[in-house]
């Protein structure tokens, strides 16, 4: 989809986010926000989201990194450790029903700016978002969090890969963008209590507790069983088959999830005595044998084009797919049909997955520059343009990066 001037049609139109985070799980969520309409306000320190510089590739010298979690915001910098500052964000939070940071743990604190201490008194209808990496409290309250180092401790690691390859990393910050989307729920559910209450909360969201989420069936497996799960690469550990095989071209992907499905398979590769064999008569069969039938399928799709057969097989309604590479997901004809590419003004992204029909996701702004509209922002909040400029030479909403 092109990005358009049309009015905001968005679910979330007169809700305003201020956006204090950084790097990944908090940009995420207030992305999501902002796409289904929200006006987010993205406060940057002096120095800039660290993300702007986390590349190549750069468009207009701010990374690619920065771009995927940052359209549809307003942006604007200030340096929160200073009273002004602070100042000028507490006149923000006045006209404010989100604060979404990703501070540690005692930081807004120090800053007289806690939650319990300062803002729910003061802004009695704010919902306040805290990501953190395992929260403000327990063994490990207050510690900071990582993407990688929650897939470690999460058990995420040790579930990826191959048996003789050992943990692995999911090769994408799956811990931090599923945060967001659990930020991004607490704040809705926030906002529908709020609604009936008049009341904000704080809402938490830490990296630590979207880890442990993530991990069925293995935790749901190890519960019942008290067995430790192997890794078994693409290999589901419960069903079979259920993981990517060889053929003549590229890798295809098989789900296979009841006999049903796996006789339509065998036939349609032309070799329906594949389902007739004693050992693949039951999921449970086929997954003892895995390896043995895994030798068979492939022996069966040997002189088979992958792509072709991938399509013929789901449109015979039996759960299979190509292995794609990056470029070739971006470029399918299904990829633009579900308008899932956006492009705003020399910007391009990943459309919003989530689409009320009456309120579609509205793609307004492409990334703020570093500061964009600190001038805009500041005279919504009722300075004077002799008071910005006061702000902008004192160093307090800079306009340009210091000490990059």
């Amino acid at each position: 989809m092109i990005g358009t001037d049309s009015p905001n049609t968005g679910a979330l139109t007169g809700i305003r986010v201020i956006d204090l985070s950084r790097v990944l799980g908090g940009p995420v969520s207030t992305q999501i926000l902002g796409d289904h309409g929200a006006d987010v306000i993205k406060v940057e320190p002096p120095m800039g989201d660290e993300t702007r510089n986390w590349g190549p590739p750069f468009r207009e010298e701010t990374a690619s990194y920065f771009d995927g979690a940052n359209r549809n915001k307003r942006g604007i910098a200030l340096d929160l450790r200073r009273e002004e500052g602070r100042a000028v964000l507490l006149r923000m939070l006045e006209q404010a029903d989100v604060l979404v940071e990703n501070f540690k743990i005692g930081t807004l604190e120090k800053w007289g700016l806690g939650y319990d201490d300062v803002l729910a008194a003061r802004f009695p209808r704010l919902i306040h978002c805290r990501i953190s990496g395992f929260g403000a409290d327990g063994p490990l309250g207050g510690l900071p969090g990582y993407d990688a180092i929650l897939q470690a401790m999460g058990g995420l690691m040790s579930v990826n890969g191959t048996e003789e390859g050992g943990p692995t990393r999911v090769g994408l910050p799956v811990v931090d963008m599923v945060t967001g989307l659990n930020a991004v729920i607490g704040i809705l559910l926030a906002l529908h209590a709020r609604a009936e209450t008049g009341q904000g909360q704080i809402v938490d969201a830490t990296l630590f507790d979207s880890a442990l989420s993530l991990l069925h069936p293995h935790a749901a497996n190890y519960l019942i069983s008290g067995k430790l799960p192997r890794r078994t690469g693409n290999a589901h550990p419960n069903i079979a088959p259920y993981s990517s095989y060889a053929t003549a071209t590229r890798p295809i992907y098989l789900a296979i999830g009841n006999d049903q499905q796996f006789r339509h398979l065998c036939n349609e590769i032309g070799a329906p005595e594949i389902a007739d064999h004693p050992c693949f008569a039951g999921n449970a069969l086929r997954v003892t044998h895995r390896e043995e039938l895994r030798a068979a399928l492939e022996a069966a799709m040997a002189e088979l084009d992958g792509g072709v057969l991938a399509e013929r097989l789901i449109r015979a309604g039996v759960p299979a797919g190509p292995v794609l590479d990056v470029g070739e997901s971006l470029a399918h004809p299904h990829t633009l049909h579900r308008e899932m590419r956006v492009e705003i003004d020399g910007y391009q992204g990943i459309g919003a997955p989530a689409r009320p029909r009456r309120n579609a996701p509205d793609y307004r702004r492409r990334p703020p520059r570093f500061a964009e509209h600190t001038g805009e922002i500041l005279a919504e909040l009722g300075f004077s343009e002799a008071e910005a400029e006061d702000l902008v030479k004192a160093g307090i909403a800079p306009r340009a990066r210091l000490g990059m």
